[in-house]
């Protein structure tokens, strides 16, 4: 397994680490902790960015134990290591995150490592859980799945109108798969099997690699890194042209369970603001933000990907309550301000 899989599946054993409640949290009310009480609880991918926001949330909310695989101990890839985890865990609820992710260059680079994991992972874990007798599993999609040029906002009906936008397809489509065995599983064996579609994450802790990261980090960096080399010009992806909608980390865990304590329906829910934004005025927010006052310049020969990106978010608020609590510049500022503080250690 080469780095950027380890640093994808990788995780920590999370049971008795100390709570970091984030800003804006309120107590779980008590039909959460009615949920949660007395439940162990597995979180696949749970020391990544959005694993550790989720871990948070659910020990927050009174979960009796709450338990990450290290994937040096539990390679998810392999059913025996994922009999393993169930067998050393014995959860009641199960939440899946552990993914192999990244944006369009990492995408391109690795489409067959990245369906082949992240179908695999997905595949070993739900059958394992269904034959152990696990309560409840909630499985985190991806907006890549949906088709390339949908009506926007795109309402969970289209997810099956057409093929997925190439750069992300191998990833989206392994993922979506999920989806397919949650739902036949449900109708076969009366599984509670849940699945979200967040759309694009963003916030503190997120990957800044320049290699494998998204959208918004990889300009964060770009943008700081310039402003202190004194650089006229920062190039980036595309033509700047795309829309993106992007969701706060910690309103993405919230999404999730609200999800697990109150959805138990076969049909995928989207989690998402709401809201878009070009990948031009956010490069301009960023730019302004960090106080880079060079030029951006945009190479079209790099792939723009989907064209548009903004969800349909109402299920969620219908069916469980959920809706988006950060603004976007709040939100930004804060990921911003965690870039400049951590920089050192990133880099090391």
């Amino acid at each position: 397994m080469d780095s950027r899989e380890q640093s994808a599946l990788s995780s920590i054993e999370a049971d008795g680490e100390t709570p970091r409640v984030g800003a804006g949290l309120t107590p779980a009310p008590t039909e959460a902790r009615g949920f949660w009480s007395g439940k162990s609880v597995v979180v696949t991918g749970g020391a990544g960015f959005l694993g550790r926001a989720v871990v948070r949330r659910i020990r927050e909310r009174g979960a009796h134990k709450v338990f990450v695989p290290r994937s040096a101990d539990y390679d998810l890839r392999y059913r025996e290591h994922v009999l393993r985890l169930l067998d050393d865990a014995r959860p009641d609820c199960l939440v899946h995150l552990a993914a192999v992710v990244g944006g369009i260059g990492a995408n391109r680079a690795n489409a067959g490592t990245f369906f082949y994991d992240n179908a695999v992972m997905g595949i070993h874990l739900l059958e394992e859980a269904r034959r152990a007798g696990v309560e409840k599993t909630l499985v985190v999609g991806t907006i890549c799945s949906y088709p390339n040029d949908p009506p926007v906002p795109f309402s969970e009906d289209d997810l099956w109108a057409g093929y997925p936008e190439e750069t992300n397809a191998p990833y989206g489509l392994a993922k979506k798969m999920l989806l397919v065995q949650a739902q036949a599983y449900r109708e076969q064996y009366g599984t509670s099997i849940v699945y979200v579609l967040p759309v694009n994450l963003y916030g503190p802790g997120e990957n800044f690699d320049p290699e494998s990261s998204h959208v918004i980090p990889a300009l964060i960096r770009k943008f700081v890194e310039a402003r202190d080399k004194g650089d006229a010009s920062v190039t980036a992806w595309g033509t700047g042209s795309p829309t993106r909608e992007f969701l706060y980390v910690d309103d993405a865990a919230e999404g999730i369970a609200l999800a697990m304590e109150r959805y138990d329906r076969p049909e995928p829910v989207n989690l998402g603001s709401g809201e878009e934004i070009s990948i031009r005025d956010l490069a301009s927010k960023i730019r302004e933000m960090v106080g880079f006052e060079g030029r951006v310049e945009w190479d079209a020969t790099k792939p723009d990907g989907q064209p548009r990106r903004r969800l349909d978010t109402s299920r969620a608020r219908d069916e469980f309550g959920f809706v988006a609590a950060t603004p976007f510049d709040v939100g930004l500022r804060n990921m911003v301000d965690w870039f400049e503080a951590n920089r050192d250690r990133l880099d090391g």
